[in-house]
């Protein structure tokens, strides 16, 4: 499983959704999960950068395990999630910082079929403000945007995790050049 998590660790960093040393993966197996080390670079994971972590049994934070484990824990008892991608992609991050909605909506069709629509949430990472309302939009939307921080996708694999987190990733740079397109616009006419 080490392997899989790593290819996608990989294609995180390759594509601009997390920096090497930022963002966390995990994956569910039975009552447990899989979590990505805490400072793992993501686009060189191998066996010794994974921590398994006990899903039902309250454990203080492993050293080595993510910084985000309470927030993938949190998601995973409280939605059907098999595979967590968290990531710190720079036009999600920009959205979340200069929007006052607390929703993003897709503006190109394949993004609204597929994700309707991106909440915004707030809370400091790995924090139980975070865990708490992650996991509760979670329940119905298959990613979210953290204000300032970077979004959470979750999937019944990591191949469908990485789909909505590349999917939110695409809608921010989308709205982010349409808007100032607009204003560019706006104020040439203006002129």
């Amino acid at each position: 499983m080490w392997r899989q998590i790593s290819k996608f660790g990989k294609k995180l960093v390759s594509y601009g959704l997390a920096g090497a040393h930022f963002g966390n993966i995990s994956v569910r197996t039975g009552n447990k999960i899989l979590i990505t080390c805490a400072g793992s670079m993501l686009d060189e994971l191998d066996e010794n950068a994974i921590v398994t972590v006990n899903l039902n049994k309250p454990t203080p934070r492993s050293a080595k395990a993510s910084a985000e484990t309470k927030v993938h824990l949190a998601i995973y008892k409280k939605t059907s999630a098999a595979a967590i991608i968290h990531g710190h992609s720079s036009f999600a991050i920009v959205q979340s910082m200069i929007s006052k909605n607390k929703t993003l909506v897709p503006q190109d069709c394949e993004s609204k079929y597929f994700l309707h629509e991106i909440p915004v949430i707030t809370g400091e990472p790995g924090s139980d403000e975070l865990a708490r309302n992650a996991a509760g939009v979670l329940k119905t939307h298959k990613g979210v945007i953290v204000k300032g921080h970077g979004t959470f996708a979750i999937g019944k694999n990591l191949e469908e995790a990485y789909a909505v987190i590349s999917s939110i990733e695409q809608v921010c740079r989308i709205k982010y050049y349409t808007d100032l397109f607009r204003r560019v616009q706006s104020s040439l006419r203006k002129e």
